[in-house]
């Protein structure tokens, strides 16, 4: 039975699916990406150029002119990837707070979301892929051999996120991590171009509790059967 050649795997903010999708692609010698890095990117230059989360027209030339290069991170790094916009390594930059409060916005731009569209196909019909974002199996690859859609509690999301934030400060609060994913949530599910939701051929897994081997081997079952 042939492996699959595009994996789709959607979900919510802090589900884990830049870290499960990166060690599925490792595991299976796929090209991994995940396309919120490309929303992030966008947000990051905006707030560069002191553009309004709310200007669509100039969000939208900002992504045709997007100049970003997603590579390998040093494992010491502790980043899956490394990325440079215009040159400059914004790895770090792309997690900032400032991105963080206007990437749902920018990315619920139909505009925005048209120019970023063809780019992301383009890269997975050049390699088996594993996509990575929010309407992977819904848009950008309605036709992956495998679709995937994680999921768990806003607890436990919320925790997973909280954890990463206390790495780069100690103080961050608990409950600022869970207001922000509510309102991504909110901004997600409710945009009116292509909003988070479950693609209806995508095998839904439930990763509450549950630690990233266990998910991991839950999709490659899946991946032997597809």
């Amino acid at each position: 039975m042939r492996p699959p050649r595009t994996i789709a795997l959607d979900g919510p903010a802090g589900v884990g699916k830049s870290t499960i999708g990166k060690l599925l692609a490792d595991r299976h010698s796929y090209l991994f990406l995940d396309t919120g890095v490309l929303y992030r990117a966008v947000s990051l230059a905006a707030v560069r150029q002191g553009l309004a989360s709310a200007d669509a027209i100039s969000l939208s030339i900002v992504a045709r002119d997007l100049d970003v290069a997603i590579g390998r991170a040093e494992p010491e790094s502790g980043y899956m990837y490394r990325v440079l916009l215009c040159g400059e390594d914004v790895t770090e930059a792309l997690r900032s707070p400032e991105v963080e409060q206007i990437v749902s916005e920018v990315s619920a731009h139909p505009q925005v979301r048209a120019q970023l569209l063809q780019r992301q196909r383009e890269i997975a019909r050049a390699n088996p892929s594993v996509l990575v974002g929010r309407d992977i199996g819904t848009v950008v690859l309605p036709d992956a051999d495998l679709k995937v859609y994680l999921d768990a509690t806003i607890e436990e999301r919320t925790m997973r996120r909280h954890r990463e934030r206390l790495l780069k400060d100690p103080a961050f609060p608990y409950e600022r991590v869970l207001a922000e994913l509510q309102r991504r949530d909110k901004l997600d599910t409710e945009r009116t171009s292509s909003p988070l939701s479950v693609p209806v051929d995508a095998i839904l897994i439930d990763t509450t509790g549950k630690d990233v081997d266990a998910v991991l081997l839950e999709i490659e079952a899946r991946m032997e059967a597809a």
